[in-house]
C-alpha cells in the first residue's frame, strides 16, 4: 500500500475504503484474513486513527468486513457472483411519431388549450401554497380530498343529473388507476366484456390485469344484446353517452336492456362517461347511473377532456354495495392523485371556473364544428356523422374501400388520421371507408387549411389508378 495518498476530490476515508474494497474483491485479501489494524494504517498513510476508523465502519456497513473486539478487523464471508453471458442491447425506434412529425394532425387525444384560463390556475395554486402548505404535504384519504369529492358530487347532480353521496366517490390519477381499483375489487376470476370496436388502450388496460376477456360487436343501439348474453361475461364496460370511435349514442331501450341483464347473478357495467360535456345541441343524455335501480354500474368520469390530457385526474362512482369492498383494499391504498392538484381543483371548481371554463370550450368548439360542415358541404363523396356530439366524428368516403391504403397514402402527405375499422378487435370487412376526425386539437384558425389538406389528399388518392 502506498504510504500516502493523493489528495482528491473524494474524502480520505473514502480513498481508503475504496482501496481496501478493491483488495477484498480482487481476493488480495482472502476471507477471513485479517485486515491492518487502524493504528498500522494511520501511521503509514500519515492520516488520523479516526479517517480509517471511518473507513472500516463503512467496509463493515456494506458487509466487506467484520470486527472482533481487542482482536482487530477480519474480510467477510467472500460470494463470488455469476457473470451471465454478455449481450448487446440497442434502443428501439419508437413505434408512435414523434411530435410535429406530421403537418396535419386529426387525434382524438388532445384537446385545444387556447383558452385554458392560465391566470386563474396560476392563482389558485398560489393560494393552495399559501393557505393549504401543511394539508398539502400530508396524507390524503385513499378515496381523495373530501372537499374536492364534494364538488364533483355538486357538479353531478347539476350538469348530470345524478344524485351520489360523497363516500361512493374516488380520485384516481387517470383511467389506468381506477380500472386496476375496480379489477381488484370485482375480482380477476370475472370475465370482462368490451364494446368491439373501442378504444385501444382500454383492450390493453383489461389485459393487463389479467383477466379473462371478451370483446362484443356493436349493432346500431349499442353492445349487441344477443352475443352478450350468450357470452359469461359478468362485467362489461361501455361508453353509452357517446360510444367511441363509432359514435353511437345508446338509447333507453337498450340502457333498460343492459340494466336488466346486469340486476342479476352479481353483474356489473363500468359506465365510461369520457366526453359527456360535449353535447351542442339539445339536453344532455342523462348517465346510465343516473336510471340505475339495481346498484350495479360504476360510473367513470375524467378531467382530461375538460381541461387537458397531462392532467392525469379521473374518477369514479362506486355502487353503494360495493363501499365495504373498498373499504378492505383500501387500508394498503392511498390516493394516487397529489394533494396540491386535488386542492387547485377544489378551488376551481368550488370557485364555479370549471363550469365557465366549459362554456367556452363548447362555444369553441361548436365555431369548430360550423368550420366542418361548410368545408365538407361541397364534396358530396364524404359525409360527416356524429358533429352534435363529443370531440370526435366520422368522416365517411362513400364507395372507397381501401380504409388502410388511404391512411397510408394520407400519412405520405403528413396527415395523420386514423379509421375506424383500425379499433376493431375481431376485424371486419370494410364496406366503406371510415375516418375518426379529431378536431378538438386542432387551433380553430387552422382547422379550415388543414380539412382542406385531408380532402385534397383524399381525393387524389380516389384518382389514382388502381
Amino acid at each position: 500500500m502506498n504510504q500516502t495518498l493523493t489528495p482528491k476530490k473524494e474524502p480520505l476515508y473514502v480513498e481508503i475504503y475504496v482501496y481496501l474494497k478493491e483488495m477484498i474483491l480482487n481476493k488480495t485479501y482472502k476471507e477471513h484474513d485479517k485486515l491492518p489494524s487502524k493504528r498500522t494504517l494511520s501511521q503509514l498513510l500519515k492520516v488520523s486513527p479516526l479517517t480509517v476508523d471511518r473507513s472500516y465502519q463503512q467496509l463493515i456497513m456494506e458487509g466487506y468486513a467484520y470486527a472482533i473486539e481487542k482482536s482487530g478487523y477480519y474480510v467477510s464471508k467472500q460470494v463470488d457472483m455469476l457473470v451471465g453471458a454478455k449481450t448487446n442491447y440497442t434502443l428501439l425506434e419508437p413505434k408512435v411519431a414523434m411530435k410535429d412529425s406530421y403537418t396535419y394532425e386529426f387525434k382524438t387525444n388532445i384537446v385545444d388549450t387556447s383558452i385554458f384560463p392560465n391566470a386563474t390556475w396560476a392563482k389558485l395554486a398560489r393560494e393552495v401554497l399559501s393557505e393549504n402548505k401543511h394539508e398539502m404535504l400530508n396524507e390524503s384519504n385513499p378515496k381523495g380530498m373530501e372537499l374536492l369529492r364534494y364538488e364533483i358530487a355538486r357538479f353531478l347532480e347539476v350538469y348530470r343529473g345524478m344524485t351520489v353521496d360523497v363516500e361512493q366517490i374516488v380520485v384516481g390519477s387517470g383511467t389506468t388507476s381506477l380500472i386496476s381499483m375496480i379489477v381488484e375489487l370485482l375480482g380477476r376470476n370475472k370475465t370482462y366484456a368490451i364494446e368491439d370496436p373501442s378504444y385501444h388502450k382500454i383492450f390493453q388496460l383489461f389485459s393487463s390485469n389479467d383477466v379473462n376477456l371478451i370483446p362484443i360487436p356493436l349493432d346500431t343501439l349499442g353492445m349487441e344484446l344477443k352475443t352478450l348474453m350468450q357470452s359469461d361475461a359478468s362485467v362489461i364496460h361501455i361508453t353509452p353517452s357517446h360510444q367511441f370511435p363509432t359514435g353511437i349514442v345508446m338509447p333507453i331501450q337498450r340502457r333498460a336492456e343492459l340494466l336488466n341483464w346486469a340486476s342479476t347473478n352479481n353483474r356489473f357495467i363500468i359506465e365510461d362517461d369520457y366526453d359527456s360535456e360535449f353535447r351542442f345541441t339539445g339536453k344532455p343524455i342523462p348517465s346510465l347511473q343516473s336510471i340505475d335501480q339495481n346498484d350495479c354500474v360504476i360510473y367513470m368520469n375524467t378531467f382530461t377532456k375538460t381541461l387537458a390530457p397531462s392532467f392525469r385526474m379521473s374518477y369514479m362512482i362506486l355502487p353503494k354495495k360495493l363501499l365495504s369492498s373498498y373499504e378492505k383494499i383500501s387500508s394498503y391504498q392511498s390516493c394516487t392523485v397529489p394533494n396540491f392538484e386535488q386542492y387547485i381543483m377544489y378551488k376551481f371548481m368550488h370557485g364555479r371556473f370549471f363550469e365557465r371554463h366549459i362554456f367556452r370550450m363548447k362555444k369553441l368548439y361548436k365555431q369548430k364544428i360550423d368550420v366542418i360542415t361548410e368545408t365538407l358541404s361541397p364534396y358530396p363523396h364524404m359525409e360527416v356523422l356524429g358533429l352534435d356530439v363529443g370531440l370526435h366524428s366520422l368522416l365517411v368516403v362513400k364507395g372507397h374501400k381501401d380504409e388502410e391504403g388511404l391512411i397510408k397514402h394520407l400519412e405520405s402527405e403528413n396527415i395523420y388520421i386514423r379509421g375506424l375499422h383500425g379499433y376493431y378487435v375481431h376485424k371486419k370487412h370494410v364496406n366503406e371507408t371510415t375516418l375518426i376526425l379529431g378536431y378538438s386539437g386542432i387551433p380553430l384558425n387552422a382547422l379550415k387549411e388543414s380539412l382542406h389538406a385531408l380532402i385534397n389528399s383524399i381525393n387524389v388518392d380516389i384518382k389514382k389508378p388502381i
